[in-house]
């Protein structure tokens, strides 16, 4: 298993963070075929931080975004993993690296194919289905 980072994009070296923000380009846009704003600005908000994976060379090979919203819960997002490193448990490792450090509720939108699989972390339903960006969602949260 490989070790989980965690820190701010702010205080991320150059290299690291656009290797983070390439892996969420190749899965989410390209990958995904779904057009959309990644750097929605939410990346550099107090509270917000980077979780990820390198690979053996050095590369980002996993990434998770946690936010800390203003109601006080932890929104997850922002989970991909290279379609190389998939199938390794990395995703599972980021959510609960991520899960460590929330304090209170947890929320995320998943994908609604992922859904027994976040389910399967402790995640339940939290309302209908949704569609964002030409892709089916379901809201999700853990109480903690």
């Amino acid at each position: 298993m490989l070790a989980v980072r965690c820190s701010p994009l702010h205080d991320l070296d150059v290299v690291t963070a656009h290797g983070i923000l390439q892996l969420r380009q190749e899965v989410f846009v390209v990958e995904q075929e779904c057009p959309y704003l990644d750097l929605d600005g939410r990346d550099l908000e107090s509270g917000a931080v980077q979780y990820w994976v390198e690979g053996p060379d050095g590369s980002v090979v996993a990434t998770l975004r946690a936010l800390r919203e203003v109601s006080g819960e932890t929104r997850l997002g922002r989970v991909a993993t290279a379609r190389s490193a998939r199938g390794q448990g990395l995703a599972a490792a980021l959510v609960a690296a991520a899960l460590e450090e929330a304090e209170g509720p947890v929320v995320l939108d998943a994908q609604t194919y992922l859904a027994p699989w976040y389910a399967g972390l402790g995640f339940v339903r939290d309302g209908e289905d949704f569609v964002e960006d030409g892709i089916p969602h379901v809201p999700m949260r853990l109480d903690r």
